[in-house]
């Protein structure tokens, strides 16, 4: 994608000098950009926990970079390799519960090294795993892009050519992934095929990804997009005035509940009850085949209560934090909810859209059986 005219990945290996990973530091998007330089495993593993990057593709990425870090700087006091390679995996995986990504980019890589004998060949295994994981996932991207544009002409056709109005919700473009991104690799592909499309952004408290990011992309790749409050998606479905809602997801399970940002659960009811068709973007490696039940079964991070009684935003020329609750006011933040399987219309995947139902996955993905 582009920024300002220059093509941008959000995570890359510095080119020359010592192992350097760079990330675009989504903290101070959409006023500032900066780019953050990690060299050590602990690095990645704080902007990994602290947000300063973060999407399920994403942060799979980042954390088998992580894992090459770790393993080409190891500390001098190390004796045992194994046991610091486990408790490195451990430090990456213990940052973001949710989202299922993470562990398997992780699990890949431990999975690489640990068919070596040679221990001095691990480092330049671990950093090819890393490669792998990383243009597999824009791949998948483009895909999820390809096959969700025929949803998009489709609902185009039977409007005759008029504005198609889509809703999404947090941030699921190519800032969360590497490029393309999932939710918004269709948008993407519609608007380059000269597809009359609208995005309504949700602003996605309490971080604002959608307001921040989403809204961010958009702008950037020229696409008409109005940024919303969070209750405002059931007033517009009710009044016609949202053709397709796509969001993304951070874990589905086998038979197609959908872990994504909190109040997607309620877009979903409101596209239901609208008769709104409601879509989920993932690639492969964000499903859970071992879980069923999402509902029961996925794991929902609770993050720390301040960004629930602050907001961050530009005045004069800086970043400020503002708390907008009393001071002695408890706050709960919930990260993610969990949306039926029931609710969602369909999965859009690298292999192309299915039913969510395990069903019409396991025909995607036999293997998962």
């Amino acid at each position: 994608m582009k920024i300002n005219g220059t093509q941008y990945r959000t995570i890359w290996l510095k080119e020359g000098g010592p192992a350097t990973l760079q990330a675009i530091d989504q903290r101070f998007l959409p006023h500032e950009f900066h780019i953050e330089d990690m060299r050590t495993v602990e690095e990645v593993a704080r902007a990994i926990r602290e947000m300063h990057l973060r999407g399920a593709p994403l942060i799979g990425s980042a954390a088998a970079y992580g894992m090459y870090l770790a393993l080409a700087s190891p500390p001098e006091e190390v004796t045992n390799i194994w046991e610091y390679i486990s408790q490195t995996a451990q430090l990456l995986m213990d940052t973001r519960p949710t989202a299922v990504n993470l562990a398997y980019a992780v699990g890949r890589v431990l999975a690489a090294i640990e068919k070596e004998d040679d221990v001095a060949k691990i480092p330049g295994i671990a950093l090819q795993e890393a490669h792998k994981i990383t243009e597999e996932s824009v791949e998948h991207c483009r895909l999820i892009g390809e096959h969700g544009l025929e949803i998009i002409k489709d609902i185009s056709k039977k409007k005759k050519g008029k504005t198609v109005n889509i809703l999404t919700h947090c941030n699921a473009g190519w800032l969360a992934c590497i490029d393309y991104g999932t939710a918004t690799a269709p948008i993407y592909a519609a608007h380059d095929a000269g597809i009359d499309v609208h995005v309504w952004v949700d602003e996605t408290r309490p971080r604002n990804q959608g307001a921040h990011l989403t809204a961010f992309e958009l702008l950037h790749h020229g696409v008409p997009h109005t940024v919303i409050t969070d209750n405002t998606g059931g007033h517009l479905m009710q009044h016609g005035m949202v053709d397709l809602v796509l969001v993304g997801s951070d874990r589905t399970t086998r038979r197609g509940d959908v872990a994504n940002k909190i109040g997607t659960y309620l877009k979903a009811l409101a596209a239901k009850d609208n008769e709104v068709p409601f879509y989920v973007a993932l690639p492969s490696t964000s499903f859970d085949f071992g879980l069923r039940d999402g509902i029961k079964e996925i794991p929902i991070e609770e993050r720390n209560p301040d960004e629930v009684s602050y907001v961050h935003g530009w005045f004069n020329g800086k970043i400020y934090k503002v708390r907008i609750s009393p001071q002695d006011s408890q706050a709960a933040n919930y990260a993610f909810d969990v949306t039926p399987a029931r609710l969602v219309t369909g999965l859009i995947t690298e292999r192309g859209a299915c039913r969510a139902t395990e069903r019409g996955i396991s025909k995607l993905f036999p293997e998962a059986k």
